[in-house]
């Protein structure tokens, strides 16, 4: 049986990840100062911060594209902090990616874009792949892209390709690096739309990081305030609302955007 065809129960696919006291430094540079955080599987855990805060690093040791300094990162459980790249792909099969400004194969085709991991780490015959990438550009409203080029598409069309590429392998975990950024408010409310509608659906665990306090109140279902390498607060958008810490207060007024409900 092929390793991508049978598709994970709804426990499988509601993905824990915790880190731990994770630190990370470039040279004389700490970033991360013991970073503790765990997402909360099935839901949409939200990350905000300052430029500068360390958001982007603290993305790139969650999906070990870097190894923290220090600390763990676990998976379901598993440390996967030090894995070696064998003993990590595993692992990584349960985690999608949506990179800030899409990251798409610029010589590559819409279809061939979403059908890249397929392609390389599962033995799905062409048949069963080109399926699984019509259905999911479907799914996702862009079925009429599939033979053009990224070059060829909208910044918000690029977002909805990078989503597909990153859904189609069936991910447990889905992490989105600042998924509004340098888009318009229609596109960027199309887009948090689309998160919400993806995590429902899909039913994995998201991580979305970002500073566009507009688009937290839209999607949030837990939100983490990353401040000077440190998680500082975590609680509910309802809790959010009645925060009385003062960085954070002032990081939300300072937002300019009001809270909804």
């Amino acid at each position: 049986m092929s390793r991508a065809s049978v598709r994970p129960s709804a426990s499988e696919r509601n993905a824990v990840l915790e880190v731990k006291d994770l630190k990370k430094a470039y040279g004389a540079n700490e970033v991360l100062r013991g970073v503790t955080f765990r997402a909360e599987p099935g839901k949409i855990n939200v990350i905000v911060g300052a430029s500068g805060a360390g958001k982007t690093v603290l993305m790139r040791q969650i999906v070990r594209l870097e190894r923290p300094d220090s600390g763990e990162i676990l998976l379901d459980g598993h440390d996967i902090t030090h894995l070696g790249e064998a003993a990590l792909e595993p692992h990584r099969r349960r985690m999608g990616m949506v990179f800030q400004m899409s990251a798409l194969f610029d010589s590559l085709t819409v279809f061939d874009n979403v059908a890249f991991m397929l392609v390389e780490h599962t033995d799905l015959s062409q048949t069963e792949i080109r399926e699984k990438v019509m259905r999911m550009l479907e799914t996702l409203q862009i079925d009429g892209t599939a033979d053009k080029m990224p070059s060829e598409l909208s910044g918000g069309m690029k977002r909805r390709v990078a989503i597909a590429r990153a859904l189609v392998y069936e991910p447990a975990l889905l992490v989105y690096d600042e998924p509004t950024t340098g888009l318009d408010p229609i596109t960027s409310r199309t887009v948090d739309d689309l998160i919400v509608d993806t995590a429902a659906r899909a039913g994995v665990t998201s991580i979305v990081i970002t500073h566009d306090m507009a688009s937290v109140y839209r999607i949030a279902d837990r939100v983490s305030y990353l401040y000077k390498g440190t998680i500082s607060y975590t609680g509910t958008l309802d809790e959010l609302r009645e925060v009385r810490e003062p960085r954070l207060r002032e990081f939300l007024d300072a937002s300019g955007v009001a809270s909804r409900g």
